[in-house]
């Protein structure tokens, strides 16, 4: 008995597709790939095409400005990144396809249909327009990954503003931290949570955001627990998603220009604020659907050349991923998403519930961050023991470096899944390894066709001119550099929010490789654009067959399984303590290694780290941040390394802790107080042992 359906991959068909209406071949796929970043406006113009991407008014140019920053991008195109999900209401219903399925803790699984997603969507729309909200007002959002969160972004978006959404358990500080810079007119939360078999309140930290956000004219409260919330003046999100006359069914989303703001994300870096940045409705809709159809292998679900995919990546909604998630739907594909905890609780730890869960759905494509993975090889999980469990055809994978350990384990796990099932001939598990980041989407990820190498990711995106490069801006193969990208991509943030002259916006990429820092040869390999190059912040090498490798990240932003936080925000909240005089942060992310997060401390004189200290630090960075961002240790240190001007010296120190002699990380004539040195050189050599 054959596994494998008769269905082409989709990187397949968009090649057959070029070799059709365009008459160009090519003789494997880093000769597509080299095409693709230096023929720009060719290539995005035939995924323009192929994706049959609908503007009422013509575009004038493809790329009409080349230069980093600043590209400029199909001017002239109206989209709207709803009226691209909600084209596929009137085929997917009549197939017979939903648009999402969801289920909790409390086993409350529900199906959405396309015709609810629509009435739900237009019923919040015209009332976000009732109360007065046009195209640019800012509506921030307290919501958990379910089903009402995705009404929301859409709705939100069709009528032109601009979405923002925290997690739940975030605290209030740093929710607070990102809002206060947006300034949103409506606020849409919840009343709380489930996670880890614990209902947590959250109306408190609802109620403390409402008023410390004077901008906001309306809160708008879903009862996530079941029961009546309880705060003052907030309208009920029943009440008006209830709504369906003559004016919700006739809904369409405005048109919008192609590079109209369409959703405001937070990435942070080692100092200051989180950075608010922008993306539009047009790269970030073209870029996720070229790379969802083609890279991921996921199609829309109706279509007669798809598995019926159904497409599941675990998020939170603080995460990236849930945005990629939610762009399942711009391909009419139906969406299964779970809130709670993957992990089951800490009473009864269970990895096993979303290998259940996708098997009960059928789900065709199962995403997670590494660190999920990772837990469920630790816990033996065994998905062939899972009736069902044959549907899942791709494993896809990000958030840090995946250790070989674990996708040979994946591969090994399914070949049983597959043989239990009768199925043979079944290709094995194909892992969809990418890379990218919240800044600008995916760089690095997976094709069906390339061969599968246990720790490396088979390729470099199609339209992403991503390179390894030496701090002095050479191209490296087969050595760990800097992750650079040499030319625009629609879906790099035109804008951070508040950054009126781009000054923060430029010294966050471009500082490092400013215009004219660079090898620039023709033929993709190096090439860069009119403007300076993208460095991203993360150690990546590039093999001499074009399969990729990242190493962590290259500056002190903490990247805790797949959610980054700035150093600064830890800081924030530890050093507000009275016991803490100074601290310093490392996130120890590291190929093929558990992450490793140390936290060392300076506290007043006299004062001695117990336990009663060390608990008072990790509820510190609970409240304000997330218990994600709890470190590993906590250590007492006389002293945090700085530089004469006073900047904490982490990224040396992190060197320092992965291996690296300290006088090649640290010049001592440039530090204030080189005399602590030998206590981080002594903790480095114990840690290395």
């Amino acid at each position: 008995m054959s596994a494998t359906p008769p269905f082409i991959p989709q990187i397949r068909l968009y090649q057959d597709w070029l070799k059709k209406t365009r008459g160009l071949q090519f003789n494997d796929y880093q000769d597509l790939w080299r095409w693709s970043v230096t023929e720009l406006d060719d290539f995005w113009q035939s995924m323009w095409d192929y994706l049959d991407v609908q503007s009422p008014t013509p575009h004038t140019a493809v790329l009409a400005r080349n230069t980093m920053p600043g590209a400029q991008w199909f001017p002239g195109a109206t989209v709207n990144y709803a009226q691209q999900v909600l084209r596929h209401v009137k085929p997917a219903h009549e197939a017979g396809f939903v648009a999402i399925i969801s289920n909790n803790e409390r086993g409350q699984r529900r199906e959405m249909t396309w015709p609810q997603l629509h009435q739900q969507v237009a019923a919040l729309a015209l009332h976000l327009k009732t109360i007065g909200i046009k195209p640019g007002d800012r509506v921030a959002a307290y919501l958990p990954n379910i089903p009402q969160t995705m009404i929301a972004v859409l709705a939100v978006v069709s009528v032109g503003a601009i979405w923002s959404v925290c997690a739940p358990d975030m605290g209030t500080h740093a929710v607070l931290d990102r809002f206060t810079q947006i300034s949103p007119k409506v606020l849409i939360a919840c009343d709380g949570v489930v996670y880890g078999g614990k209902e947590i309140d959250r109306t408190e930290v609802v109620d403390q955001l409402r008023k410390s956000l004077p901008s906001v004219e309306q809160l708008i409260v879903f009862e996530n627990l079941g029961g009546q919330a309880s705060i003052d003046g907030a309208v009920n999100w029943n009440h008006i998603v209830a709504r369906d006359d003559a004016q919700v069914q006739k809904f369409t989303p405005v048109w919008l220009p192609f590079h109209h703001p369409l959703w405001i994300v937070y990435s942070s870096g080692t100092t200051g604020m989180p950075k608010p940045l922008v993306h539009d409705h047009g790269g970030t809709m073209l870029n996720g659907m070229a790379h969802k159809n083609v890279h991921y292998d996921v199609a829309c679900s109706y279509d007669q050349n798809s598995w019926g995919d159904r497409f599941m990546w675990y998020s939170s909604t603080g995460w990236i991923m849930w945005n990629a998630q939610l762009s399942g739907l711009l391909s009419g594909t139906t969406c299964v998403i779970f809130d709670g905890n993957p992990g089951g609780s800490k009473e009864k730890p269970d990895w096993g519930v979303l290998w259940r869960y996708a098997a009960q759905e059928k789900v065709t494509f199962m995403g997670g961050g590494a660190a999920f993975f990772a837990s469920c090889m630790k816990a033996n999980v065994d998905p062939a023991s899972i009736q069902g469990m044959h549907t899942v055809r791709a494993l896809g994978v990000t958030g840090s470096p995946l250790s070989a350990e674990v996708q040979q384990w994946g591969i090994d796990q399914f070949k049983q899944v597959y043989a239990k099932a009768g199925l043979v001939d079944h290709d094995p598990i194909w892992w969809c390894n990418i890379s990218g980041g919240t800044d600008a989407g995916a760089f690095i990820g997976g094709n069906r066709e390339l061969p599968m190498v246990a720790g490396e990711m088979q390729c470099r995106l199609l339209g992403v001119s991503v390179h390894s490069w030496s701090e002095d801006g050479q191209a490296l193969i087969d050595q760990v550099g800097e992750l650079v990208v040499t030319q625009p991509m629609p879906s790099m943030p035109p804008f951070f929010w508040g950054d009126t002259d781009f000054a923060r916006y430029t010294s966050s990429y471009y500082e490092m490789y400013p215009a004219g820092k660079g090898r620039n040869p023709k033929g993709g390999d190096g090439d860069a654009s009119a403007g300076a190059v993208w460095r991203h912040g993360d150690w990546l090498k590039i093999t001499t067959e074009g399969r990729c490798i990242i190493y962590g990240r290259s500056d002190a932003t903490i990247n805790r399984h797949g959610l980054r936080m700035g150093t600064s925000e830890v800081y924030r909240a530890i050093e507000a303590l009275p016991e803490v005089m100074d601290s310093m942060v490392i996130d120890l992310e590291h190929l093929g290694r558990e992450s490793f997060m140390p936290l060392f401390v300076v506290l007043r004189d006299n004062l001695v780290l117990d336990d009663a200290i060390k608990n008072k630090i990790k509820r510190a960075i609970r409240v304000a941040l997330s218990p994600r961002f709890v470190p590993d240790e906590i250590h007492q240190v006389a002293e945090i390394p700085r530089t004469l001007s006073g900047k904490k010296q982490e990224l040396p120190i992190k060197k320092l802790l992965l291996g690296q002699p300290i006088d090649k990380v640290l010049n001592k004539d440039a530090m204030a107080n080189p005399h602590c040195l030998p206590w981080y050189v002594n903790f480095a050599q114990k840690r290395a042992t």
